[in-house]
């Protein structure tokens, strides 16, 4: 296994505040192709209660991904990110993305299993408001290939 298992409990330092911003929201909508105007029209959004245009649910997925770099780029971790297949996603969703808000996460290493010469490393990332109020948590799980693989 070329993954490090003393990673294993490792939580790694939290991300420079990301920006939700209208144009990325209807970016992600888009390429998801989510159609609801609630990720399009602002007055939609609002009719419906929220404060700007609402993310789709994956949005979460962009914060996440930023967070779980700093695992993927620790030399230490042992992860080839060559040699790496995206097993599973998943979010518990604790409040709606919407543009504006400012989000920043911090991303643990919940699990690395030996699957023959490769392993299998489960990353939790908690995604939180500038306030520390939880808005997704993102469980990840990298399949990452051995070298004979």
């Amino acid at each position: 296994m070329s993954v490090n298992p003393d990673v294993l409990g490792r939580t790694y330092p939290p991300i420079a505040p990301y920006q939700v911003s209208r144009e990325a929201v209807r970016a992600f909508a888009d390429a998801v192709r989510a159609e609801s105007p609630l990720h399009r029209e602002v007055e939609a959004a609002r009719a419906a209660g929220h404060a700007d245009l609402l993310a789709p649910p994956t949005f979460a997925i962009i914060v996440a991904q930023r967070a779980e770099a700093a695992v993927v780029g620790d030399e230490s971790a042992g992860i080839d990110f060559s040699r790496v297949v995206h097993a599973d996603q998943r979010f518990t969703h604790h409040r709606p993305i919407v543009a504006g808000d400012e989000l920043s996460a911090a991303t643990t290493v919940d699990a690395v299993r030996a699957l023959g010469a490769g392993a299998m490393v489960t990353f939790r990332t908690e995604i939180t408001d500038l306030d520390g109020n939880k808005v997704s948590t993102a469980l990840s799980s990298l399949l990452v290939r051995g070298e004979d693989q």
